[in-house]
């Protein structure tokens, strides 16, 4: 067992008694996508221009291996599957399963009409995108749950053609993680591209002849780079977010077990060095219990140094407040990304908060739980973007179309009304073309 010199410690913030702006106050990791945008654009533009030969260049330069194709074969997809070990499978199918029926529930009707009047119809259409570029990261680790998230959804709202691209592993010979390439088989993709970072985002985008036609929307989460991309090729392309790094915040008071709070600190700071783990509590003895148990939990993990670097970092703290009230306040000013509440009502407490990507109530609804197996999504908004946002679901693939149907007579009722409306805006042409219509004999 590796051994430490310091002792990983949470720093304190406390707000008790206080009332300030909390979104300055709460600590965040964040990293500096603009900057990004000078390294990226390069790649983007050479893909565009130069296709295939560029990815064989960038593949070399940032993968350190080049894969015989970089469309994985369909009996490579196959075999990755039938290879699989049979506990991770049954996890994988069984994931893949509840996954399924929330999307199920999420799917909005395909059509409503509303009737204004006689005569007059507005209705409300739901399309989904044709065709979607998914991407999932290698980094730090091949996230085949990033897969199931992004796929499962895409299908239940009827995209009708979906592409996914995960980095080439020297590991595998050039192709991606086998535990990967078997989840696209057990989903039915079978259009998989060993390409990886910014390359991907930009094959998706602009298409690369002979290999990969364009896709109108990309999604699914990555590194700097590839948020840049995504950020850069915006409106060429239709992106979920520009996701920042990970996050949790446990809302906790003096009931809560620090043990299950510091695990689940933990377990989100094993993300990446910047992910940020913060427990709001107005109990301070439960903050010192959970600093007291931070080390040995550590120590029996692997990933021990990303894991010190997160919980050590500016992005993580104690929160210390004077009552649930204000804990609540501070949770809805941070907006979490993943939000668990330990408290002794849990339930009632998750009801008052407005600003979370996802919430987990109670003792035994832990983060990883949704990062796998829930049920729910785990694409959801960082860095305070729940405010605005949320998650990655069926509706994220969809889009709304208003087919506007009205008679002449219904026409002729309202006309009056919008010629004065356009009037009031200087748009005569806009008035004029309602009045050739209403004022011609029929």
């Amino acid at each position: 067992m590796r051994q430490y010199n310091h002792r990983v410690q949470l720093r304190t913030i406390d707000v008790r008694g206080q009332k300030p702006d909390y979104r300055a106050v709460i600590p965040r990791g964040s990293f500096d996508v603009e900057q990004a945008l000078d390294a990226v654009r390069p790649i983007c533009d050479a893909v565009r221009d130069r296709g295939v030969d560029a990815l064989v260049e960038f593949s070399q330069r940032f993968d350190g291996v080049v894969p015989e194709s970089f469309r994985v074969p369909v009996e490579v997809l196959a075999r990755s599957a039938e290879t699989m070990d049979a506990d991770v499978r049954a996890a994988l199918e069984e994931s893949i399963r509840r996954r399924r029926a929330v999307a199920l529930a999420e799917r909005e009707p395909d059509s409503i009409t509303v009737e204004l009047a006689p005569g007059a119809s507005v209705e409300i259409r739901t399309v989904p995108v044709r065709r979607v570029g998914l991407y999932v990261p290698g980094g730090l680790a091949p996230l085949a749950s990033s897969v199931l998230m992004n796929v499962v959804p895409a299908q239940v709202a009827g995209v009708e053609s979906l592409a996914l691209a995960t980095p080439p592993s020297r590991a595998h010979g050039g192709l991606p993680d086998p535990t990967v390439l078997g989840l696209c088989h057990l989903l039915g993709v079978d259009e998989v591209y060993a390409v990886g970072g910014a390359q991907a985002i930009a094959m998706f985008a602009h298409g690369v002849a002979g290999l990969c036609e364009p896709v109108d929307l990309v999604t699914g989460p990555g590194n700097i780079y590839v948020v840049a991309a995504k950020r850069l090729l915006r409106g060429l392309v239709g992106i979920d977010s520009e996701a920042g790094p990970t996050e949790i915040m446990v809302l906790a008071d003096a009931t809560a077990d620090p043990a299950f709070v510091a695990a689940d600190l933990i377990s989100q700071a094993e993300h990446d060095p910047m992910a940020g783990s913060v427990l709001v509590t107005d109990a301070p003895a439960l903050a010192d219990a959970v600093n007291a148990l931070l080390d040995d939990q550590i120590d029996a993990l692997d990933n021990t140094d990303r894991i010190r670097t997160a919980l050590s970092g500016s992005q993580s703290a104690v929160v210390l407040v004077d009552d649930l009230d204000q804990g609540i306040a501070v949770a809805d000013a941070y907006g979490a990304e993943h939000l668990e509440i330990h408290t002794s009502d849990a339930r009632d407490v998750a009801r008052r908060i407005r600003n979370a990507g996802a919430i987990f109530v109670g003792p035994y609804a832990p983060v990883p739980l949704g990062d796998y197996s829930a049920g729910s999504t785990h694409v959801l908004p960082t860095s305070g973007t729940a405010a605005h946002s949320s998650g990655l679901t069926v509706r994220s693939f969809c889009k709304t179309v208003h087919v506007i149907e009205y008679s002449a007579e219904a026409l002729a009722e309202l006309g009056p009304l919008v010629e004065a409306f356009a009037s009031a805006e200087l748009l005569p042409g806009h008035r004029e073309a309602i009045a050739i219509r209403t004022r011609r004999p029929r």
